[in-house]
């Protein structure tokens, strides 16, 4: 997967299920914003027509209780054809024309699930990317790690009795999630930034932010010579 030159930049949040992701992703698009930098805030599954259509498909599978729902090959060629159509329709043009993407989940979250908890194996979703995306890769990756206690609270008050057909596996899954995640983030020092989730939402988005200012500082920079 590849790094490249941009006009904008393209930031991404991580993590397992209530770890805080939409709500700094918002946080972090209103903060650049205030900044004088045109941010747009995105979500995976999810950012386009068909990619919103394929997360129907993902989350709510058809005959979920007769079949199980979609296997893990199935589940990583579907976000993969969702992350493709994303890329191509909104992420890539967004950054050409110098604006910074904020993006609820993105690859790592199928090379942590699919890859992962599904037994895949990185190599495979890695090529998928390559092919659907031409390996894309964010800027920055921030990667939130919350408390499991705290988590159980968050999830309590999102959903209720209510979970998705991913968020609402058991504790096995999001626990080999969790430990993929930090494996990649552990593997790659300088793509991500792992921030404490647990606390308020305020003081998290203060430790996003630190992690950002180099970035920030070298965009407005940019924008005074210009």
């Amino acid at each position: 997967m590849t790094a490249e030159k941009r006009a904008g930049r393209f930031v991404a949040f991580e993590g397992g299920e209530g770890a805080g992701k939409s709500t700094q992703a918002r946080m972090l698009a209103n903060a650049l914003k205030h900044h004088g930098i045109d941010a747009d805030v995105t979500r995976e599954p999810g950012g386009t027509a068909g990619a919103e259509a394929i997360r129907e498909l993902l989350l709510s599978p058809p005959d979920a209780g007769l079949s199980g729902g979609w296997g893990a090959r199935s589940e990583a060629l579907l976000f993969a054809a969702a992350r493709s159509d994303h890329v191509e329709k909104r992420i890539r043009p967004a950054i050409a024309a110098g604006t910074w993407i904020v993006c609820d989940r993105f690859v790592d979250s199928s090379r942590a699930y699919q890859g992962g908890a599904g037994g895949i194996g990185d190599e495979a979703i890695c090529m998928l990317h390559d092919f659907g995306s031409k390996g894309l890769r964010p800027d920055l990756t921030i990667l939130l790690q919350a408390d499991p206690d705290k988590v159980t609270q968050r999830l309590a008050l999102r959903d209720g009795d209510e979970s998705d057909a991913i968020g609402g596996r058991g504790p096995d899954y999001h626990g080999k999630v969790a430990a993929r995640f930090a494996a990649l983030a552990e593997a790659d020092p300088a793509g991500f930034a792992v921030i404490d989730g647990s606390g308020d939402a305020a003081a998290v988005h203060r430790q996003v932010m630190y992690a950002l200012a180099p970035m920030i500082a070298e965009a407005q920079g940019r924008q005074a010579r210009a």
